[in-house]
């Protein structure tokens, strides 16, 4: 008796700890939302650097804009300010030269102008207002830092007074050199050293109804590193690419990074279309975002008709050298700053005004 006892027992814990098992069981295997894996398209590294290099095929370019500019200036306190669209007109040639004309819309009315050559800017503000003050003809070194020069533009509003001095707060610390590479990218190297990796991200597509299970994606990218060699034998990072694997292998992003490994221009580009009407230039980018990091904004252009964008002509170097024909004030930015840098800190002006969040240079 007690041995049947004594297995009745047994086989009663055992019924418990199963239904215990299975009760954990049903809670692990309660649905929740994820974000949706999409399919992910392999490439080799030949594949790659090959699409890069197609990008690299447009040696120039003249195309009709529009331009976006955000200030991200407090972003670190999770805001920033869009200003209204303008009209722009862009001309870039390999290896380094850009023309960029900023219309406000509707009145078309020049804001600025401003060229590289791929070692000098220059930069005509054109429109402040009405005031004049801000009307200059700006010369400066592409690889020179101006930040010590750095000073706020002041404000005005009504009228298309404020419409264009909006406008000039958003563009004129803008630097032509910051689009050519975004632009132009610049092809692979054998002289460099490259690498391929993956990583997949978390990411929302606005476009998508908010109970959609394609709202939240999981979406798969290629990496392409690129390494300089150094005199001393080291490697230093100078750009990194971004391939989107999804429905196809497609250049997505390209970040640029200074000599101490830091980002210097972020690029995203959007969708793809044609440009020109030639049917040469297929599936290139009809919108380009570059943000820098350091200056604090974010510029989008996006071609205003692809089919009218020229691509293959050959431009005069004088194009992209503009002249003060104006009659503008001159600021020699290299100029003010060798005499900045031999101030003591007490001969330093003083910015009073520390409410503007735009500098001008």
């Amino acid at each position: 008796m007690f041995i049947k006892i004594h297995s009745l027992q047994s086989y009663l814990i055992i019924f418990l700890l199963a239904a215990g098992i299975l009760s954990g069981c049903n809670i692990v295997k309660k649905e929740s939302k994820t974000p949706t894996l999409l399919k992910a398209e392999n490439a080799s590294q030949t594949d790659l650097m090959s699409e890069v290099n197609r990008f690299a095929r447009v040696g120039s370019m003249r195309a009709k804009m529009d331009l976006k500019f955000e200030d991200n200036s407090f972003a670190q306190f999770g805001s920033k300010e869009v200003y209204r669209a303008a009209d722009g007109e862009v001309v870039v040639q390999r290896p380094a030269s850009i023309l960029l004309k900023v219309q406000i819309p509707v009145i078309k009315t020049d804001v600025a102008q401003m060229t590289s050559d791929g070692e000098k800017f220059r930069v005509a503000i054109l429109q402040d207002g009405g005031s004049g003050k801000y009307k200059k003809f700006v010369i400066g070194t592409n690889n020179a830092d101006y930040s010590k020069l750095q000073q706020n533009l002041g404000t005005t509003s009504g009228g298309n007074g404020g419409q264009i001095t909006q406008n000039v707060n958003a563009f004129a610390n803008l630097r032509p050199q910051h689009f050519t590479d975004a632009m132009l990218v610049r092809p692979t190297d054998s002289a460099n050293v490259y690498t391929q990796s993956t990583i997949f991200q978390i990411e929302e597509d606005a476009t998508q109804g908010k109970k959609s299970p394609l709202r939240s994606v999981m979406r798969g990218y290629y990496l392409l590193d690129e390494f300089v060699k150094l005199d001393n034998g080291e490697l230093r990072v100078s750009r990194r690419f971004w391939f989107d694997r999804v429905g196809g292998i497609r250049l997505a992003r390209q970040q640029i990074f200074d000599a101490a490994g830091e980002i210097e221009s972020d690029i995203l580009y959007g969708r793809e279309g044609n440009l020109t009407e030639t049917g040469e230039y297929r599936n290139l980018p009809l919108r380009v975002q570059v943000t820098r990091l350091k200056e604090k904004y974010t510029m989008s252009l996006t071609y205003q008709t692809p089919e009218a964008v020229s691509i293959g002509k050959t431009y005069p170097l004088t194009a992209f050298v503009l002249q003060n024909t104006w009659d503008l004030e001159e600021i020699d930015l290299d100029k003010k700053l060798l005499e900045t840098s031999a101030q003591t800190p007490s001969q330093m002006p003083v910015n009073t005004n520390q409410n503007s969040a735009t500098r001008f240079q």
